[in-house]
């Protein structure tokens, strides 16, 4: 069995060499390769998100629950086959993940305007973005030029994306996994501004948690039984279809739906970050859209690396 200093000399050099492709993208890919991609993109993420506020949410997870499983490379998309698993059906993702059918409309517009050119993992990139955009948050500049994985992993799937129920420390070590920092998780923990959690992943919280408003516990409860209903969904926030700071604060009144939200202002080293964007939008919309750009460039194909997928649900 490895060494932990050997196993911190991996995680590092896997990082490092995941930043060094990132600097092989650019904001400017498709430029004049598909100009018209980025707009395309633009109009479809509206479109989905006025027919349906959540989507909005759903996209955004979609890229995060992308980027923490071998990286931004659409391996998250790819179909379970006859001989091949995938990651849709992995405890994270299975009944849970949605936006596969945005992402499927938006990459056949895009085909029909520069075949075989915009990868899935930037669609993908460049939806989350928009979507916040289109709840009230920030913009930030997608750097482009990912290319798509021709494989998934459904281990990897079920041990590197961040439960519901982790402690400070070890969602602090989940993110430094892949290079991000204590402010980073808190910032992107933030997301959760926007859309709603399955009953499943706060019961235990509002149940057995004593770090819980007894109010807000009593009125989770008449939505999640404790036993059946796990598909019942409650918001995030107090105002989960609008991208703004009220998370942070909700926080502080010991609101936070998910046990993981709640770590992150219960005493600990995060306090006074969770403190900074409770009262401060503009700050929380700066580093969240720097924290996102940072995501994004985690592990990206690029080069010859990976392919550009036809169909984002199967390689070519």
């Amino acid at each position: 069995m490895a060494s932990p200093s050997l196993l911190s000399l991996f995680f590092i050099f896997s990082f490092l060499l995941g930043m060094a492709h990132a600097h092989y993208l650019s904001p400017n890919f498709y430029a004049r390769s598909c100009p018209r991609a980025l707009p395309t993109i633009r109009t479809a993420v509206n479109k989905a998100v006025a027919k349906e506020k959540r989507m909005g949410a759903s996209l955004l997870r979609l890229h995060f629950h992308d980027c923490f499983v071998l990286g931004c490379d659409a391996s998250i998309l790819l179909d379970d086959t006859a001989t091949f698993t995938g990651e849709k059906t992995a405890g994270p993702n299975n009944n849970s993940v949605r936006g596969y059918e945005v992402i499927d409309t938006i990459k056949s517009q895009v085909e029909s305007l520069c075949p075989g050119v915009v990868s899935c993992a930037d669609i993908v990139a460049v939806a989350a973005r928009d979507s916040v955009v289109a709840l009230g948050g920030p913009t930030w500049t997608v750097r482009l030029g990912r290319r798509d994985s021709t494989t998934a992993s459904f281990s990897a799937a079920g041990t590197d994306l961040p439960g519901p129920n982790l402690n400070l420390s070890q969602l602090i070590s989940a993110f430094s996994k892949k290079g991000l920092t204590t402010k980073e998780m808190v910032v992107l923990s933030g997301t959760h501004t926007i859309g709603k959690a399955r009953c499943t992943s706060f019961r235990n919280h509002i149940y057995n948690d004593t770090d819980i408003d007894p109010a807000f516990a009593a009125s989770k409860q008449k939505i999640c039984p404790r036993s059946g209903g796990d598909d019942n969904l409650s918001p995030l926030d107090g105002t989960t279809t609008v991208f703004d700071n009220v998370y942070f604060r909700g926080l502080k009144e010991k609101k936070g739906l998910l046990h993981s939200d709640q770590e992150l202002y219960n005493g600990g080293s995060t306090d006074s970050i969770v403190e900074t964007y409770s009262i401060n939008t503009a700050t929380f919309f700066t580093d969240v859209a720097n924290a996102m750009v940072r995501m994004g460039n985690i592990s990206p194909l690029t080069g010859t690396n990976g392919q550009i997928r036809t169909n984002c649900r199967k390689v070519n």
